[in-house]
C-alpha cells in the first residue's frame, strides 16, 4: 500500500485533538476520498496514556511519543509533513514555545497548520489573564506577511465542562455565564471535527489566514447550563455561581 505524505497533530490526546485524529483516520479510510492511506502522526508526551493507546487503534495512525517543543524542522522535512494541527497548552510559557514551534514549521516546508484559540470576546492585548494575552499575540505574529497563507486560526467561542460525578458529592458550579443570557456552547468534539475537515480540504488555498469563530447550534443561558446539569445528577444544583471570573485570579 502507497502512504500520501503525513499530517501531524500536536497535543493528540487533549480536549479537541482525540477528534482531530479520528475524523482524519475516517477520511483515510474511504476509498475515494483524496486522503485515502495518508499517513498521520498523533503527537503526545505519553504512548503509554489510555487516550494514546485508543487513537494508536486507530486505522493509519502512529503514535510519535515526543515533547512538540523539541520537534525540529530537520524532521519535519525529513517525514513529508505538509499540514499539522495544534493545541498547545496553557502555561505561562505558551507563547514562547508556540511560536518557535511555528517558526520550525515555516522553515520545515509546512504548508498549513490548525492553531486552535480560546474565546474570541477574550483574545486581547488588554485581557487580566495571560492565556488569551498569549493567544493574541500567536495570531498577531501568525497575520504578519511572513505566515501569511500557512495558518488558520479556529477560535472556540465557549466551551462546555462536563461534571462527572464519582463520588456522589456536589461540587459548586462555577459558570462564566450569566443567569438569563444565551451563549452559543459548542462540543469540543465538534471543534476537532470541524479542524479536522479544514485540515482535510482539497483546497486549502480558500481558508489561508482566516479565522473561524466556532458556536453551538442554539445558545443556552446559565439557567439552562443549571437545568441541564439537574437532569444529569437527577437532583437539584445544591450551588451554583453565575458570572464567576475568579479564575482571573489564578491566572493574571
Amino acid at each position: 500500500m502507497s502512504f500520501g505524505v503525513l499530517r501531524l497533530i500536536v497535543g493528540a490526546t487533549g480536549n479537541t485533538g482525540r477528534s482531530v485524529v479520528s475524523t482524519l483516520s475516517d477520511f483515510t479510510q474511504k476509498p475515494n476520498h483524496h486522503l485515502a492511506s495518508y499517513r498521520l502522526v498523533a503527537q503526545t508526551r505519553s504512548a503509554s496514556s489510555d487516550a494514546a493507546k485508543q487513537l494508536a487503534s486507530l486505522p493509519n495512525v502512529s503514535i510519535l511519543e515526543k515533547n512538540w517543543i523539541d520537534i525540529t524542522s530537520d524532521w519535519l522535512r525529513e517525514n513529508e509533513v505538509t499540514k499539522v494541527f495544534i493545541a498547545s497548552h496553557n502555561e505561562p510559557t505558551a507563547f514562547s514555545e508556540e511560536s518557535h514551534f511555528h517558526v520550525v514549521a515555516l522553515n520545515g516546508g509546512v504548508k498549513r497548520i490548525v492553531h486552535i484559540s480560546t474565546i474570541a470576546m477574550n483574545t486581547r492585548p488588554d485581557f487580566r489573564a495571560f492565556y488569551p494575552r498569549t493567544h493574541w499575540a500567536i495570531e498577531t505574529m501568525l497575520d504578519t506577511k511572513e505566515f501569511k497563507g500557512m495558518i488558520i486560526v479556529l477560535a472556540n467561542a465557549l466551551t462546555l465542562v462536563k461534571e462527572y460525578r464519582k463520588t456522589g458529592k456536589q461540587q459548586p458550579l462555577s459558570l462564566m455565564s450569566p443567569k438569563d443570557v444565551g451563549m452559543g456552547i459548542i462540543d469540543l468534539n465538534d471543534v476537532g471535527a470541524f479542524a479536522a475537515y479544514v485540515l482535510a480540504s482539497e483546497n486549502p488555498e480558500g481558508h489561508n489566514g482566516k479565522r473561524y469563530v466556532l458556536n453551538g447550534p442554539e445558545d443556552i443561558s446559565g439557567q439552562g447550563i443549571e437545568d441541564l446539569a439537574k437532569r444529569e445528577i437527577g437532583a437539584k444544583v445544591e450551588h451554583v455561581i453565575y458570572k464567576d471570573m475568579s479564575w482571573l485570579d489564578d491566572v493574571a
